[in-house]
Parts: structure tokens; sequence; C-alpha cells
């Protein structure tokens, strides 16, 4: 599929808005699983922009920037992964999420560069603070957004049209078998980013509702035959559980160290 310029000033406008969200507004517009669907309609393919976005944003929703240590960027990578699973026309688009790993670490790069330099801006913040200088720090705060925007926007525009003839050329030139590897690799990814997540944030007591919950999707799949609606189903009945949680835990504590622990009158 050929892209047109309109597609690609398109795409840059979107990599512009995720460059900044990611470090400003951070209203998750940036994250794959938004930006993909976004991408693909741009590109002409939103089913296939939906798939890729959230394929890609289980390969990274284990991946967070803490202070200066910057993971592969969600923003470019997963613009990336959209283009190339476009363009490269195949069957088994999670071959695209291997080929877009090396944006992910491009992005990651063009961060710290970015930080790098707007890093003196700082103590310019700083002197300003020291003025009262509201406008100032107004100033400087909207020049550097506008900075690291033009740069995503830079990348991702840079990437499409690049992208487009790379998928091109791939599909002609590289065997069966080899996309076989590239789609495994892919498809193992999505388990790994989300293995690195539960690793980082699920404690000892949480392995037994984990459990109960992997029987009770195996139960209600095999019983039921719910299909791809087992994990909504799951989904909705651990959130009307953790709220149960929520709600008894909130009446506890507001009772805590008072004669009034009597729970019979309901939640």
């Amino acid at each position: 599929m050929e892209f047109n310029i309109i597609q690609i000033l398109l795409v840059g406008v979107v990599g512009f808005i995720g460059g900044i969200d990611q470090f400003s507004f951070l209203e998750s517009l940036y994250r794959p699983i938004v930006m993909g669907p976004i991408v693909g309609a741009i590109l002409g393919n939103f089913d296939l922009g939906l798939k890729i976005g959230a394929s890609y944003e289980l390969l990274m929703i284990g991946s967070m920037p803490i202070g200066g240590a910057q993971p592969p960027n969600a923003v470019l990578g997963g613009i990336m992964a959209v283009v190339f699973a476009i363009s490269l026309n195949q069957p088994d688009f999670e071959s695209a999420l291997a080929l877009a790993i090396p944006f992910g670490l491009l992005g990651q790069q063009a961060v710290n560069i970015w930080f790098t330099i707007a890093a003196p801006a700082m103590s310019k913040a700083d002197s300003m603070a020291a003025k009262a200088d509201i406008k100032g720090i107004e100033r400087l705060n909207l020049g550097l957004m506008l900075g690291i925007g033009a740069l995503f926007a830079i990348l991702a525009m840079i990437g499409t049209g690049a992208g487009q003839a790379v998928g091109v050329m791939l599909s002609e030139a590289v065997p069966a078998w080899v996309w076989t590897g590239l789609g495994a690799a892919g498809g193992m990814m999505r388990y790994v980013g989300f293995a690195v997540l539960m690793k980082v944030m699920i404690s000892g007591e949480f392995w037994t509702v984990l459990i109960a919950g992997f029987a009770m999707a195996t139960l209600i799949d095999k019983a039921m035959g719910t299909g791809a609606y087992t994990l909504v189903i799951v989904a909705i009945l651990g959130g009307a559980l953790a709220y149960y949680d929520f709600q008894i835990n909130t009446k506890i504590k507001a009772n805590a160290g008072s004669a009034k622990g009597d729970y019979s009158d309901g939640i």
C-alpha cells in the first residue's frame, strides 16, 4: 500500500501529540492502544491498527520511564508497528511488532538526547522562579513541549515514508520462513511485556487471585463456550469483587478504633 503525503503529515501530527503527551499532558494519548487505531485509520486500515496497537501495548505495558531511565519508546515504536503491519501486507501481522522494536530504541535515544539538550533550561527556570517570572516559565515550558513534539513529528514522518519503502522491499525479498520466525517472536513479546509488569507489581497475596481468575476463565470458556468474551466476563466479575472488597475495607477503616464493629447493616 502506498502512503500519500497527506497521510504522512497526519501521522506526523499524531507523533507530535504523542511526543508531548508522554511527558506533559499525561492523558495516555501516547499509549499504543490509543495511537494504533488512529494511525491505522489514517493509513486506511483501522482494524489492523487496533490489533497492532493492543498487541504493542501488551509489549510495552511493563516498561515505564522512571526518572531519567527511559525504556524503548512507546510512541515511535507503536506508530512504526502499524506502518510496518500495513505496508508489509503479511497474513501474520505480529511480525511487524518485531520489526518495530529498533524504532522504539530510536525513540528512546531521541528522548535521552532531548533531555540532555533541555537540561540547561532547568537552571534558567530556577532563575525565572527567583524573579517570580511566571510568564517566562510558561514560555520556557511551552517551548520545550513544542520542541519534543516537533522532534517526534519529524521522526514519525520519516519513519512512515521510509517504513513504507522498507516494508515493500522486505515483503518481496524475505522468504516465508523468516516471516514465520518474526511472527513467533512478535507473539512472544506480548507475554514478556505483561510478565515484566506482573513481576514488578504483583505481591504475594495476589497470586491466589491470579490462579483463581485463570481457573474461572478456563471453566467459563469450557462450560459456556464464550470464546473471545470469556476475559470480558472474568474482568466484570473481578471488578465487582474488587469494588465489594473496597467497600468492606473502607468501612473497616472508618470504624477502626471505635466500638462500631457491627457490619450487619450491609454496605
